[in-house]
């Protein structure tokens, strides 16, 4: 697995145990051919009540 790979798991096992699941989380292959590498996570789209939990949990990590 790549960084950007590792990554992207970390993040969409944090994202579940909060309860929140964007369904479109992936790297994004066409960055793998970047020169420089710039490899992309790609965060996709989600519904409103989705958008809602996420900003809850932003929210609550800013205080």
């Amino acid at each position: 697995m790549t960084e950007a790979e590792v990554a992207c798991a970390e993040l969409a096992a944090v994202l579940k145990r909060t309860g929140i699941v964007l369904p479109s989380l992936t790297v994004d292959p066409v960055t793998y051919g970047y020169e420089p590498p710039c490899v992309l996570v790609e965060l996709g789209r989600c519904n409103v009540a989705t958008t809602r939990k996420l900003i809850a949990v932003l929210e609550r990590a800013a205080r």
